[in-house]
């Protein structure tokens, strides 16, 4: 397998009581075969298995990916990128991957991109995450943030306004404000966003921005006065290095995740297949069905939260029957309840 990224490896274990979210019978349409040869002449065709995306979902499919090699020589090249959640769905509805990993859902332009293009989707949740805010482990002011301290620290109207950390509450030091952040092809950018600012998308520009999650680690540990956040598994691997900060008094954690507490941070973790070059590729189909079926212990040594066996069960009847689509309507789905995403209908 040619990897493309490196991450260090990130070890942790908790399970997942959100995960129904966005599975359920009759919520995606059946694919049917292609009126033209327009969506076929856009499938990746070679015996390499091309993944980009996420830099969140990177080490889950990285670590299936070698798990997978290892079972058999023959089995095709594997590579797998980071380019952000954006960037691989660049790729991805432009035809050059098989695979996309996301760690938000494809966005309504996306959507159209892809549709433009005849590249049909197979949208497969694989995780939960608990988007982490941290600070330097010798931050001894900043134990838990609200919402709106949040937004007053990220909206774009605190670019070169909002710069230190006494003007986001009283009784903070009057010191700068250090900001470290994933980029904005970032799908966790776009999620945290979209849940503190209310537009995903609408952040400030002056902090320090990496589509590499480890270089927000770095900078945070590094500096006394600094902020940032990214996916859970990245603080637990760094527990000497960072502190985590509550949320509305709710600190990110299993238990958090499972009692529906950590709001509006906890959040789905997919791939996108495309459809069309499951059938065109039986290497890919392999590939997809060892993910679905064996990705949950792979979930858990990354650091995320596996999904229920019954989600991962409905899932894999998904990929079966090559149902396309999406059930979040282009964004991230913010206080919906069980049954309402389920009673949703996928779009394409």
């Amino acid at each position: 397998m040619n990897v493309n990224y490196c991450l260090p490896k990130l070890l942790a274990t908790w399970s997942i009581g959100l995960s129904l979210l966005v599975l359920g019978t009759g919520c995606q349409q059946t694919l049917e075969p292609p009126s033209d040869s327009s969506a076929q002449a856009q499938t990746p065709m070679s015996s390499t298995i091309t993944v980009d995306g996420s830099s969140t979902v990177y080490p889950i499919t990285n670590e299936i990916a070698q798990e997978y090699q290892l079972l058999d020589t023959q089995k095709p090249q594997i590579d797998v990128s980071v380019s952000g959640t954006g960037g691989g769905f660049r790729k991805f509805c432009a035809g050059e991957t098989d695979i996309s990993n996301a760690s938000r859902p494809i966005s309504k332009s996306e959507m159209e991109t892809c549709k433009q293009a005849g590249i049909r989707y197979i949208e497969l949740p694989i995780a939960y995450d608990a988007l982490t805010v941290v600070v330097n482990p010798d931050n001894d002011w900043a134990s838990d943030i609200t919402l709106a301290e949040l937004k007053k620290m990220w909206e774009p109207d605190a670019e070169g306004q909002v710069t230190t950390w006494s003007q986001v509450r009283e009784g903070w030091p009057d010191e700068p404000m250090i900001l470290y952040g994933p980029g904005e092809d970032s799908g966790t950018f776009d999620y945290f966003t979209e849940a503190i600012v209310g537009e995903s998308g609408d952040s400030r520009k002056d902090y320090t921005a990496s589509e590499d999650d480890t270089l927000t680690v770095r900078g945070v540990s590094r500096d006394l006065n600094g902020l940032g956040y990214f996916g859970y598994a990245y603080y637990e691997e760094n527990l000497t290095q960072l502190k985590a900060i509550e949320i509305e008094g709710v600190a990110p954690s299993r238990e958090n995740v499972v009692n529906s507490e950590y709001q509006p941070f906890s959040r789905p973790l997919f791939i996108y297949v495309n459809a069309d070059a499951l059938d065109a590729k039986p290497e890919l189909e392999s590939f997809v069905d060892y993910y679905l079926t064996h990705g949950r212990q792979f979930v858990k040594v990354a650091g995320y939260v596996a999904l229920s066996d019954e989600i991962y069960n409905l899932a894999y009847e998904h990929f079966v029957d090559r149902r396309v689509g999406t059930v979040f309507e282009g964004e991230a789905q913010f206080g919906l309840t069980i049954e309402e995403l389920l009673q949703k209908e996928a779009e394409f």
